[in-house]
């Protein structure tokens, strides 16, 4: 099985920008989430801090996200956003080697990776 791979970051612009320049992009996130491989690609204005914008997309593989790099939905995106007055921004990516659910049988919540044979 590929390594997924989560993406998470802000996106900083004037606060008057954040709401038409999400709205405008509705097609641009909506194309990509065609995507092969694309999991989940949400954007969000941040709700502790004005001008700011949240970022979370999670991939099937590597190669997935090459792919989305390449396509006109990331690439108009780019250029969409430019278009709002940028002031900052910061995006990581994180390859995901185990996954599993926070919650036990019992519903008690777990830090540990309980369900992996130490």
């Amino acid at each position: 099985m590929p390594t997924r791979i989560i993406i998470s970051g802000t996106i900083d612009m004037p606060p008057q920008n954040v709401a038409p320049a999400l709205e405008t992009a509705r097609p641009l996130i909506e194309g990509a989430l065609t995507e092969p491989g694309c999991l989940d690609y949400d954007w969000c204005p941040d709700p502790r801090i004005p001008g700011r914008i949240r970022v979370f997309e999670r991939w099937e593989s590597e190669a997935s996200l090459a792919e989305h790099f390449k396509c006109e939905w990331y690439l108009n995106m780019r250029n969409h956003l430019g278009s709002y007055g940028i002031t900052g921004a910061a995006t990581a990516k994180y390859r995901v080697d185990i996954e599993e659910p926070v919650y036990d049988s019992t519903m008690t919540p777990r830090a540990d990776f309980f369900t992996v044979k130490k």
